[in-house]
């Protein structure tokens, strides 16, 4: 399948300026595909190394042992029988097994720099051993993080738009073509792109599933896949957690997501998960789950905002899943409903903020919300080249009532509602209407900085 993140892959092995390369990742979101089956095969062909970590135990003992580059080179040119120079592609995996080669990455790109090497696997050993130890020499026990010694990547479940570009590349390039010449689409062809939004949000962007549904079409097939993914997301946080405490609410943390953003306020509030309980006690399990790149999380602005953004209130946030398809199967919501008639009136909102919140999240926006002082509330607050741009999110097509309030208090270049509407701009209103299918080549212009003037 087909990753966007590929070019930046390709970017980096043509850099003059390239170093080690780690690529992070939630567990299952295509980061061995990507670097291995996709970049590897293509741009490498016979001319790269495959390391995993997890069962070459004689390679992970020596590693083990020693950070030097050259004696890590000359004893994988010798075990695997292939030469090791400026035209191999090393690649590292499951580097969670053997953590002293992310300390090797500095010596790599100082005396090897002409090497391209990727190390990639479940990362959130490494994060916490990088905080826990951020200086100290590996001999002595400690973690040796090579802080501007690497170029990193970070891979996301599939967003829309992958999955447009894998499961119809025509309609793909149809919709891209729209978008940037900033025009709607025909209403049947609009039509025909909502459908598969709907389907995308129930399959969701985790590679496996979405390769399933591609390939034989059947939705239930890839739900079943979700359901072992969300279970192995479960029994992941066994592995890398310090107590049986904080893995007990990791897991409830994770399990309730839905019902903390399907109750009025979304806000997170942690008396829903465990009585009497306040946030600071979900502070480790909140920091685990981000590091592994499950949630996503938006802090709360209130009233006038000031730029840079920064949130109000650190306590005040909201979290999101990372895959629309879990998130829409942890809601317990019948497949059916995503592709029946009735399914604008059986979804609520929230799957939609959701969904949105991974697709800014994916292409590299920070997320923010706001809420005025009564119930006025807009889903988003991106700021991009120094503009704030508030974004409302409906399922429907309703009307965007917390902007005038909004505008009260704060300048905006304008306003974006994302929806199931046909692209549009209101001039007086300062209100550019996207449909969905729109919003991750919107994202990505937010993200760069080039959202298009009016």
């Amino acid at each position: 399948m087909e990753r966007i993140a590929l070019q930046q892959l390709i970017d980096w092995n043509n850099s003059k300026n390239r170093k080690p390369l780690i690529v992070w990742g939630a567990r299952q979101a295509g980061k061995t595909y990507l670097v291995k089956e996709i970049f590897a095969k293509t741009y490498y062909k016979n001319s790269y190394i495959y390391i995993d970590f997890k069962i070459e135990d004689e390679i992970r003992e020596f590693c083990f042992h020693t950070a030097n580059p050259a004696k890590i080179i000359e004893y994988i040119s010798l075990r695997k029988e292939h030469p090791v120079n400026g035209n191999t592609l090393l690649i590292f995996d499951e580097v969670q097994e053997c953590p002293n080669i992310i300390s090797s990455l500095k010596y790599f790109c100082q005396d090897f720099s002409e090497i391209p090497v990727i190390a990639t696997g479940s990362m959130v050993r490494i994060k916490l051993q990088r905080e826990t130890h951020k200086r100290g020499p590996a001999a002595k026990g400690k973690f040796l993080f090579p802080v501007g010694k690497i170029n990193q990547l970070t891979i996301y479940p599939m967003s829309l738009d992958e999955f447009f570009m894998n499961s119809n590349r025509m309609l793909y390039d149809t919709i891209r073509t729209a978008y940037y010449e900033r025009r709607p689409l025909d209403s049947h062809i609009h039509e025909l792109a909502l459908d598969q939004v709907y389907r995308y949000m129930l399959v969701g962007g985790m590679p496996e599933a979405v390769d399933c549904y591609i390939e034989s079409g059947n939705l239930l097939e890839s739900r079943e896949i979700l359901k072992a993914l969300y279970d192995n997301y479960l029994s992941d946080m066994d592995l890398y957690q310090a107590s049986r405490e904080a893995i007990l609410r990791s897991r409830a943390l994770f399990q309730n997501i839905f019902r903390e953003l399907n109750k009025e306020s979304k806000n997170f509030s942690p008396g829903l998960i465990e009585k009497n309980s306040k946030t600071r006690d979900f502070a480790s399990s909140i920091h685990w789950l981000k590091m592994a790149h499950i949630v996503n999380q938006s802090f709360q602005l209130k009233e006038h905002i000031t730029l840079p953004l920064i949130a109000d209130n650190e306590s005040h946030f909201r979290l999101f899943l990372s895959d629309i398809g879990m998130f829409s199967y942890q809601s317990g919501v019948n497949a059916a409903s995503f592709i029946s008639s009735e399914r604008e009136n059986t979804l609520s909102g929230i799957f939609f903020e959701n969904f949105v919140a991974n697709e800014l999240a994916a292409k590299g926006n920070n997320l923010f919300y706001w809420r005025g002082k009564t119930s006025a509330e807009l889903e988003f607050i991106i700021e991009s080249d120094n503009k704030l741009y508030p974004i409302d999110v409906k399922k429907g097509r309703g009307t965007l009532n917390s902007l005038d309030k909004f505008s009260n208090h704060n300048k905006f270049e304008y306003a974006i509602k994302v929806s199931k509407n046909n692209y549009g701009y209101n001039h007086e209103k300062k209100l550019l209407t996207i449909p969905f299918y729109f919003i991750p080549f919107a994202a990505e212009d937010l993200a760069r900085g080039t959202m298009p003037s009016f």
